[in-house]
């Protein structure tokens, strides 16, 4: 009895932990693809290849490679608000897998002369060709990310970086919705309650 339970919870597991982590590392959904930009990638475009779904994480027809030398930078706009939790990068099981990874947010338009300035957090790699490993972020600096900027700083000794793809688990909420509410609400409240009444007699003074 108790055999035959303990088979069926290892079974649950099995089937539906790779469909929830899909669900959480969806928030490249989120993303600004047409002003995504990603600074020295050796082909323009390659680096929007490598924010992908779940199930397509080890599709190895779909890279980055680094130009100049072997850094990187992600410049990455979301459609709204998001708090990151956590951040998976996937390279090549060899020296030209990512080492060290640094997190910048909000700094739209963020250059290579910027990532003297300190990061929000810093993690050293390990290489993860199956894009199992995942590093959590500090959630109290990453709660209101409107821009997320991701400097691959070093590989494992390569001349360039190849990365396969980088995963963003966290939770999203629309950015702009509120303020049109709230702007709403002020403009229809105001001018009734307040201003028909406190302007004309103040004009009627000053006249």
């Amino acid at each position: 009895m108790s055999g035959h339970g303990h088979g069926h919870g290892c079974g649950c597991e099995g089937e539906h932990e790779p469909a929830e982590r899909g669900l959480e590392y969806g928030l490249y959904q989120k993303i600004d693809l047409e002003k995504l930009q990603c600074l020295n990638e050796s082909r323009d475009g390659d680096g929007k290849l490598v924010f992908k779904p779940w199930d397509q994480r080890n599709d190895r027809n779909k890279f980055v490679d680094s130009d100049a030398d072997e850094e990187l930078l992600f410049n990455i706009p979301f459609t709204g608000s998001v708090k990151l939790k956590g951040i998976i990068i996937s390279g090549e099981n060899d020296s030209s897998h990512p080492a060290e990874i640094r997190l910048y947010k909000n700094i739209p338009q963020m250059s290579f002369d910027d990532t003297g300035r300190e990061p929000e957090q810093a993690f050293r790699l390990n290489r993860d060709p199956a894009a199992e490993l995942e590093y959590p972020t500090k959630i109290a600096r990453f709660s209101n990310v409107q821009h997320l900027s991701i400097h691959i700083s070093k590989n494992f000794g390569a001349e360039s970086t190849r990365v396969y793809y980088i995963g963003l688990r966290g939770e999203y909420s629309e950015a702009h919705r509120h303020e049109v509410t709230i702007c709403n609400y002020e403009a229809t409240a105001n001018p009734a309650d307040h201003k028909v009444e406190s302007i004309i007699p103040q004009t009627n003074f000053i006249s």
